[in-house]
């Protein structure tokens, strides 16, 4: 009886479970090994299927098959686990998958063996090993020999270069190391240029690096007498500039650049603090100004050096101008014998741009200084401290024409202006204005006396008059003019009257100055004084001898005022008035008579009164401005959200302020509390730590 015919189906799906062991087996799954009768199965089925009669002989489909196995393996299997893996890892899969390759070539070229006796031979098609090794030169080298040849060259530079780091870590200086990594880094991209495909580059490179740069970066950047400190200490421009070059293309490479960048200027910065210090509690007062304007001259040399070192070196980049912001934040923020920082770059300003400062530049000069002192504003936490002491000394400027130059005086409200908004510069502005709309005042009422014959003040006055709002606030007091002056204030006030109804005069005596003809023995002096010590001066005229309590009483000065006005005409350079006792302080006991025998070799003198220290009064007046802030940010805040939790509402406070000061939270809380009870907020019932806005 003659055997059934077997089918390429039914006998392609017998060789199929075969073929699934063998994967099973290579991809090292649980499966046995192939027993002697299995294999003769699959052998037999192959040869069954070659040897029937046509038309079911079906060698050519075998063949066809045989081939799409391994085709169908490599797509589904090889390829994906290859394209997972990179570099050293990708090799190792390689290595394995053509390992198994080989042995899933042997296997199945044994099941298919008939094939090769009389079907390939007869027709000379290429044999089922070639096949099999042909299909993964296709499908798998095709694919990957690229990334293959990366690979294994970077595997051999990364080998080279680890030998090469290692030696030279140890016996090369920081300077000499980049310099040997810089042109190793060269000679790769030249040997990728002639010998390799473009592509290779980047791969080979992050090798180079990685073995020579990140291997090594702290050690090398921390070498004790040519690391990253020294270089910066020592200027070494260069080699700062190559470390960038270096660094910059590895991925965080500058990290520790920065981080070694920043603590390094502060420490800079701290050191002329410390010394400013040192220098003005060994020296007299007098010269306690001095050091402290030299340490901001120092302090912008600071600044213009490493922000070349950040523009030049490190091309600009971001972390190192955040390394640099945050460095000088630490020592611009310091007091120096008591001073904020604050008070002294104010003080700067003025020392340049009054006349007769200690300050003797070129407009030019002045420009650049100007422009490099509000950079250093940046970084001050206090601005509106600054800005009250700023404005204190520009209206003595103004209001005693000390300013050297109009010019200088507005562009540095431009600057300010550009840096910390129109609100920070608005009052300085209005002064400068009221200066000009005072010369035009003082023009009109020269007219006014001119053309009304009436008028008649008795001496000469000029008048500045100022909008209250934008001048720092002075004290007042109802001083009992000399009658000589009473005629002209007056007259002054008539003409006033004339220009407006609505605007009420305050007129503020101790910042007005006199000038007065003092009838010595020897000769007429021109004595130029301040209005209070005029007032003084002119009682003499009536009488030969007063004492304390007559003056207070003729005047109406509080004690501190007279103290320093009786001292500095009689135990000061230039003594007007003659005292009893003849000390050198001022008693309330004591007498006072005009010094006829004073002489001086000059005909004009300037009678100095000591400024009062109006630190404190700055202090306070900005602390009473920054409660105002609070609360108005508070209920801005609010306003907007309706609800907020304390932690929220409190940091909302802290970044919208923070532009102008550095908000203390206890000061914050406080103007919260103070809001509660003035029926701006309220607390919720349930949960103490939520807000309110009450509208």
């Amino acid at each position: 009886m003659e055997n059934k015919a077997i089918g390429l189906d039914k006998g392609w799906d017998y060789m199929q479970k075969g073929i699934t062991k063998l994967k099973r087996i290579l991809e090292g799954l649980p499966e046995p090994p192939f027993t002697s009768e299995e294999y003769m199965m699959l052998y037999t089925t192959i040869y069954n299927m070659c040897t029937q009669k046509p038309p079911h002989d079906h060698s050519q489909q075998l063949y066809d098959k045989y081939r799409e196995a391994f085709e169908e393996y490599i797509s589904s299997t090889v390829l994906p686990s290859l394209r997972e893996k990179h570099d050293e890892f990708m090799l190792r899969e390689l290595a394995k998958r053509w390992a198994n390759h080989k042995v899933m070539v042997r296997w199945l070229s044994r099941f298919f063996h008939y094939l090769d006796r009389y079907f390939i031979a007869r027709r000379s098609l290429p044999t089922l090993n070639e096949v099999g090794l042909t299909c993964f030169r296709d499908l798998v080298y095709q694919e990957v020999h690229a990334k293959v040849k990366d690979a294994v060259i970077t595997l051999d530079t990364g080998a080279y270069y680890s030998r090469k780091a290692s030696s030279w870590i140890e016996e090369d200086s920081c300077p000499d190391y980049m310099l040997k990594s810089e042109e190793c880094l060269k000679k790769e991209r030249d040997r990728v240029s002639h010998y390799l495909h473009s592509s290779s580059e980047t791969k080979l490179s992050e090798k180079v690096q990685n073995e020579l740069l990140v291997a090594y970066a702290n050690r090398l950047l921390e070498k004790e007498h040519s690391g990253c400190r020294p270089l910066l200490r020592d200027d070494k421009v260069e080699d700062l500039s190559r470390m960038y070059r270096l660094y910059c293309k590895i991925p965080r490479g500058l990290d520790p650049v920065a981080n070694i960048f920043k603590p390094h200027i502060t420490a800079e910065g701290t050191a002329l603090v410390q010394q400013a210090e040192d220098a003005t509690s060994n020296q007299a007062s007098s010269a306690t100004g001095v050091q402290e304007q030299v340490l901001i001259r120092r302090t912008i040399e600071l600044h213009d050096k490493y922000m070349a070192y950040v523009t030049d070196c490190f091309q600009n980049h971001t972390l190192f101008h955040k390394a640099l912001k945050e460095a000088f934040e630490v020592f611009c923020n310091k007091t120096v014998t008591g001073n904020s920082s604050a008070e002294l770059l104010a003080t700067f300003c003025d020392n340049i741009l009054k006349k007769g400062g200690s300050e003797k530049l070129s407009d030019e000069v002045i420009e650049e200084t100007l422009e490099k002192v509000v950079k250093l504003l940046a970084y001050i936490s206090d601005k509106d401290l600054f800005a009250e002491f700023y404005r204190k000394k520009l209206a003595r400027r103004l209001l005693f024409d000390r300013s050297a130059n109009d010019d200088h005086k507005r562009s540095i409200l431009t600057k300010l202006k550009q840096q910390c908004g129109g609100q920070f510069t608005s009052k300085m502005e209005g002064m400068v204005t009221d200066l000009t709309l005072a010369r035009e005042n003082q023009a009109n009422y020269e007219d006014y006396l001119r053309s009304n014959s009436a008028a008649h003040p008795g001496i000469d006055l000029t008048v500045t008059v100022l909008t209250t709002g934008f001048w720092p606030s002075y004290k007042s007091f109802d001083l009992n003019l000399p009658a000589e002056m009473v005629k002209c204030v007056e007259v002054f006030r008539g003409f006033y009257e004339t220009k407006t109804k609505h605007r009420k005069l305050t007129w503020i005596y101790s910042l007005g100055t006199c000038h007065i003809n003092g009838k010595f023995e020897q000769k007429i002096i021109e004595l130029i004084v301040l209005t209070y010590q005029a007032a003084v001066l002119l009682l003499f005229n009536a009488s030969d001898r007063l004492s304390y309590s007559e003056i207070m009483a003729h005047l109406n000065l509080t004690h501190d005022d007279l103290l320093r006005l009786l001292h500095s005409l009689s135990c000061a350079k230039y003594k007007i008035l003659s005292k009893e006792p003849n000390t050198k302080t001022i008693s309330h006991g004591d007498y006072f008579e005009f010094n006829s025998k004073f002489t001086d070799k000059l005909r004009r003198i300037k009678v100095p009164l000591p400024p009062v220290d109006e630190r404190k009064k700055v202090v306070e007046d900005v602390d009473k401005d920054r409660r105002y802030a609070i609360d108005a940010a508070l209920v801005r805040i609010m306003k907007s959200r309706k609800v907020l939790g304390h932690q929220q509402l409190v940091s909302e406070c802290v970044e919208q302020l923070s532009r102008m000061f550095k908000p203390d939270i206890k000061a914050i809380k406080k103007r919260m509390e103070d809001l509660i009870t003035r029926d701006y907020l309220e607390r919720d019932k349930e949960n103490q730590n939520m807000f309110r806005y009450l509208a």
